[in-house]
C-alpha cells in the first residue's frame, strides 16, 4: 500500500490508547485540567464505575466560546507556546491530547463559561474535530466535561475493563491521591448518585493533617514523622511512617513532584535504601511526600499519561531523598516526638560524572585507605575480632535491688529506670509518664549493630588477597566503568584492575565478604552504577555480615541482667540511631502511659 494520511478520528483513537487506559485515566486528565483552570472545588459524578458516565465540574476560569473547538483539537493548548515553556512546565497538563483522545472513544460534551461571558457555551464532540456548533447553556462560571459510554465504538477495549466495583475503586483511589496534592481545593465524589467523598478546602496545618487522616487513616498521623528538609534547590516535605507502622502492600505511598503525582524507580530506590535495616522483611513503608524543585530540572514529558518523570540530575535527587529520609529515621529516638525542620547540613550535591572527572566516591567516606594484609585473613577470625570489641557484660553474682531515680534526672532519660527483668527477656522500666517494656536482645542487637557499622564506615576496611585472582568477562562499557570507579572499589576493600578490553581482574576482597560470591557482587554493583549512577550493594553485603555479628554478640534471651546492666542498656538505647527497631525490623520497645494503665483497671470511673 502507498503511504497515506490517517483519518483524524483514527489518529485520536491511537492517541487514546496511550492516554485513556480505563475510566480512572479519563478522570485523571480532566481533574488535572481543573487544577490548571484555578478551580477551588471539583465535583466528580460517576455512573457504573465510569463506563456509563463520567461528569466533572469545576469553578475555574472557564474557556472562551471561540476556543472551544480548539480545546477539542489535537495539540492545541493554552499552557505552552515555546520550547522554553516546555522545558519549564509548571502545569498539570500541556500536551493538548486528552480531550480529543477521550472524545474519539466516548460521547463527550464540553460546557464552559468565563467570568466575562454573558452565558456558557456547549459543544459536542466525536473525535473527528469537525462540525463544532457551540450552543448557549445556563452553566455558571467554570467548566463541565460530560463523558458517556466510554469505549462504545471500540468494543475490544471495553472488554478489557474490570467489574464496576473494581473500576470505581481505581477512581476513588485516584481522587484520594489527587486530594493530597491540592489541599486548597475541595472534592466531591459520587457513584451512582451516592456520596462517597466530600473534602472541603483546607488552609491550616491542622486541617491538612485532618484531610490526610481522613484518607490514610488517623493511625497514619499518629505513627508518622513530619519532615521538612531543604538543600541545593531541593525541598522535601510531608510525612513518613514509622518503620513499625508498615504495610504488606505498597498501597499507602504517595509521592508528588511539584504537585504532580508520580511513580518513579529512582524515588522508590531512594526510599527503599532509607528504610533499609529498620523495616521488617516483606513489609513496605508508608509516606506522603512532596518534592519541590526548579521545573527546568525535571522532565514531565517522559510519559504520555504523565505518570513518570525524568530528573535531569537524577544522582542529586536520589542522594537528597535518601539522606533526608535516612536522617529522619535515624533521629527517631526515645523522647523525640517530631522531626526537626533543619536543612541537611552534611548534604553535598554530587555533580554528574564524566570520563574527565574523578570517579564517584562512595556515600560512606572512609578516613584512610585500606591497608593490604601481608597474610590472608579468615572471616571467622575477623568476626571474632569485631565481636570482641563489644563483649557481653557478665551478670553479677547477686541481683541488686532497684535504685530510685536520682532527683531531678527523670526528664533526662525518656526510657526511665529499670525496675525488673521479666522472664529474663524484657526490661520493665518506670518513667514519670508510665512504663516502658524493652526486648533486651533486640535492643542490644541494634546498639551493637550501629556501633559496628560506625567502625566499619569510619575506619579502614580490612582487605584479603585472593589466592587465585578472578577474571571477570564484562562488556567494554562495564570495563570502562570499573576502571573509572577504581578508587570507589579500592575504598571498600576490592582490588580491581582492567586486564583487557572486556576483562577485569579481582585480586582482593573485603575480609567480611570473603566467603561470598564476589564475581556476582561486582557485576551487580556495575549494573547499579549504570542504572542509578551509584551502588550501595557492597555496604549492604557488609551490613548483612555485621548484623549477624551483632545478633550473635548481643545479650541472649533468658539471661538475667542486673539493674545496673539494664540501666546501662537503656542509656545506650537513648543515644543510638534507629533504636526503635532491631536489625530485622522488629520493635525494640513499647510504652504504656499511666492513662492507659488506668483504663485497664477502670480507675477514675
Amino acid at each position: 500500500m502507498r503511504i497515506h494520511s490517517l483519518p483524524t478520528q483514527l489518529v485520536n483513537q491511537i492517541a487514546a490508547g496511550e492516554v485513556v487506559e480505563r475510566p480512572s485515566s479519563v478522570v485523571k486528565e480532566l481533574v488535572e485540567n481543573c487544577f490548571d483552570a484555578g478551580a477551588t472545588s471539583v465535583a466528580i459524578e460517576i455512573e457504573q464505575g465510569g463506563m456509563r458516565r463520567i461528569k466533572i465540574r469545576d469553578d475555574g476560569c472557564g474557556i472562551d466560546k471561540d476556543d472551544l473547538p480548539l480545546a477539542l483539537s489535537r495539540h492545541a493548548t493554552s499552557k505552552i507556546a515555546t520550547l522554553d515553556d516546555l522545558e519549564h512546565v509548571s502545569t498539570m497538563g500541556f500536551r493538548g491530547e486528552a480531550l480529543p483522545s477521550i472524545s474519539s472513544v466516548a460521547r463527550l460534551t464540553l460546557i464552559s463559561r468565563t467570568e466575562a461571558a454573558d452565558c456558557a457555551w456547549r459543544v459536542d464532540a466525536d473525535g473527528s474535530e469537525q462540525n463544532f456548533d457551540p450552543k448557549p447553556d445556563p452553566h455558571p462560571q467554570g467548566t463541565t466535561v460530560d463523558v458517556r459510554d466510554l469505549f462504545y465504538n471500540t468494543p475490544a477495549r471495553r472488554k478489557f475493563l474490570k467489574t464496576e466495583k473494581t473500576e470505581f475503586g481505581h477512581i476513588e483511589t485516584l481522587i484520594k491521591r489527587m486530594a493530597l496534592s491540592r489541599f486548597d481545593i475541595g472534592f466531591v465524589l459520587t457513584h451512582n448518585q451516592r456520596g462517597v467523598l466530600n473534602l472541603k478546602p483546607v488552609t491550616t496545618e491542622v486541617q491538612r493533617e485532618q484531610r490526610i487522616a481522613g484518607i490514610c487513616g488517623s493511625e497514619f498521623i499518629d505513627n508518622s514523622v513530619k519532615i521538612d528538609f531543604e538543600a541545593s534547590g531541593l525541598q522535601l516535605t510531608g510525612w513518613v511512617g514509622l518503620p513499625t507502622f508498615s504495610r504488606s502492600q505498597q498501597d499507602m505511598q504517595f509521592f508528588y513532584v511539584n504537585g504532580r503525582l508520580i511513580k518513579d524507580k529512582l524515588v522508590s530506590h531512594a526510599v527503599k535504601q532509607a528504610y533499609q535495616d529498620v523495616l521488617y522483611h516483606g513489609r513496605h513503608p508508608v509516606f506522603v511526600l512532596y518534592l519541590n524543585l526548579d521545573p527546568a530540572l525535571v522532565d514531565v514529558n517522559a510519559h504520555p499519561a504523565k505518570l513518570e518523570v525524568r530528573f535531569r540530575e537524577g544522582r542529586l535527587v536520589h542522594d537528597f531523598l535518601y539522606r533526608a529520609l535516612h536522617r529522619s529515621l535515624a533521629d527517631l529516638r526515645p523522647g523525640s516526638q517530631e522531626q526537626r525542620s533543619n536543612p541537611i547540613e552534611e548534604f553535598v550535591p554530587m555533580p554528574p560524572q564524566t570520563p574527565e572527572q574523578p570517579p564517584v566516591k562512595p556515600q560512606v567516606q572512609l578516613q584512610s585507605k585500606p591497608k593490604q594484609n601481608t597474610l590472608p585473613l579468615h572471616v571467622e577470625e575477623d568476626i571474632r575480632a569485631y565481636a570482641s570489641l563489644y563483649p557481653a557484660v557478665e551478670p553479677e553474682p547477686e541481683s541488686k535491688s532497684p535504685k530510685p531515680a536520682p532527683a531531678g534526672e527523670e526528664s533526662y532519660h525518656p526510657l526511665g529506670y529499670a525496675v525488673a527483668h521479666l522472664h529474663n527477656i524484657y526490661i520493665l522500666a518506670e518513667t514519670p509518664k508510665g512504663i516502658i517494656l524493652v526486648d533486651t536482645h533486640a535492643a542490644h542487637e541494634r546498639v551493637t549493630y550501629e556501633r559496628l557499622k560506625q567502625q566499619f564506615n569510619n575506619g579502614s576496611v580490612p582487605s584479603q588477597p585472593l589466592l587465585l585472582p578472578i577474571k571477570i568477562a564484562v562488556s567494554a562499557g562495564e570495563a570502562d566503568l570499573a576502571e573509572q570507579h577504581q578508587d570507589f572499589f579500592n575504598a571498600l576493600g576490592f582490588e580491581l584492575n582492567r586486564s583487557g578490553p572486556e576483562t577485569i581482574v579481582l585480586r582482593s576482597v573485603p575480609v567480611l565478604l570473603a566467603g561470598g560470591d564476589s564475581e556476582a557482587l561486582i557485576r551487580d554493583v556495575l549494573a547499579d552504577i549504570i542504572e542509578h549512577g551509584l551502588s550501595t550493594r557492597i555496604q549492604e553485603k557488609a551490613n548483612e555480615v555485621l548484623a549477624t555479628v551483632a545478633c550473635h554478640g548481643s545479650v541472649r534471651a533468658r539471661r538475667r541482667l542486673s539493674i545496673d546492666e539494664m540501666n546501662a542498656l537503656l542509656r545506650d538505647m537513648e543515644r543510638t540511631e534507629r533504636i526503635g527497631q532491631c536489625n530485622h525490623g522488629r520493635p525494640t520497645w513499647v510504652e504504656l502511659s499511666t492513662q492507659e494503665l488506668d483504663k485497664f483497671f477502670l480507675r477514675g470511673r
